[in-house]
């Protein structure tokens, strides 16, 4: 499935926690969401990916945004690396990959000549409304977190808040 487009409807999100709660993207209208797919709990890029996410969530709670990371790893798995980690956003388990399918984040991949379906490191901005700002199709995770806070808070700027 291909990736959604900025003013498209963000595609639904249903999906449980690290404790076991389930988050719904519907219930996130009002505040600005930044959905971000990442391949797997405690990896060298996905740790950098979510270090950099934290260090800045104190500045994106200040723009009126929360952080969603969502990979195929189980509930367990998402306890331990927020625990280890300190982060302090939401983590959710797509175990079964329909949601990264939904926002064309599941895809085929190749390593060392073998190809494999996995989780294409991307980002998507859902304005207050539910639609899709911008998208970041693949992202590099060093300094991703920086770029998304800098295109939030440029974007809030131009639609006023």
């Amino acid at each position: 499935m291909s990736m959604p487009d900025p003013g498209d409807v963000a595609p639904d999100i249903v999906l449980p926690d690290e404790t076991g709660t389930i988050r719904r993207l519907a219930d996130q209208r009002g505040r600005w969401t930044i959905v971000y797919f990442y391949p797997a709990d405690d990896t060298p890029g996905c740790t950098t990916e979510a270090c950099q996410f934290r260090d800045l969530d104190a500045e994106v709670r200040d723009v009126g945004a929360d952080v969603w990371g969502i990979s195929p790893d189980g509930a367990e798995s998402h306890r331990r690396f927020r625990e280890k980690l300190g982060l302090p956003f939401t983590l959710l388990s797509d175990q079964g990959h329909a949601v990264a399918e939904r926002y064309g984040a599941w895809t085929l991949k190749s390593n060392y000549g073998r190809e494999y379906m996995g989780i294409q490191r991307s980002t998507f901005l859902v304005d207050p409304d539910g639609r899709i700002v911008r998208t970041w199709p693949r992202v590099k995770a060093d300094g991703h977190a920086a770029d998304v806070l800098a295109a939030l808070a440029e974007i809030r700027g131009e639609h006023g808040g």
